[in-house]
């Protein structure tokens, strides 16, 4: 069983490591403000759907961590060795590196050049990040 006050240190942890508020970590969860207040406070306990929530939102933090403090927060995921571009083209705008995008070359019959207007990563907590040229 969850011990609800070291739950509560873990949540506020969480909180303090990406520096927000309980307000902006409510919106960022998809949940009701009222619902950290009330969790924060003691009041009411994490259900499982707040706690998934979590998870899915901010990947670094361990569910048996959160749950009863066993495992590690962040959580130390072994990350792909990083490899070094051969070329690198730079958005000023949003300092992006267009590094190791594959492209095909399709022919066609116009005679005017194809260029990037912009590219959208879209992450798996729903998230997305838009980079104009």
């Amino acid at each position: 069983m969850v011990n609800n006050k070291d739950f509560i240190k873990r949540l506020q942890k969480v909180m303090d490591f990406y520096g927000e508020s309980a307000s902006a970590f409510a919106e960022k969860i998809d949940v009701q403000r009222s619902s950290i207040s009330h969790i924060l406070s003691g009041r009411n306990k994490p259900s499982l759907d707040f706690v998934l929530k979590i998870l899915s939102s901010y990947p670094e933090v361990n569910l048996y961590w959160l749950l009863n403090g066993k495992g590690e927060f962040p959580s130390t995921e072994k990350k792909a060795p990083e490899t070094k571009p051969s070329h690198k083209v730079q958005n000023p705008q949003t300092n992006f590196n267009f590094d190791d995008i594959e492209t095909k070359t399709t022919t066609s019959n116009s005679a005017e050049e194809k260029t990037i207007d912009r590219i959208v990563i879209f992450y798996s907590d729903g998230t997305f990040k838009n980079y104009m040229n």
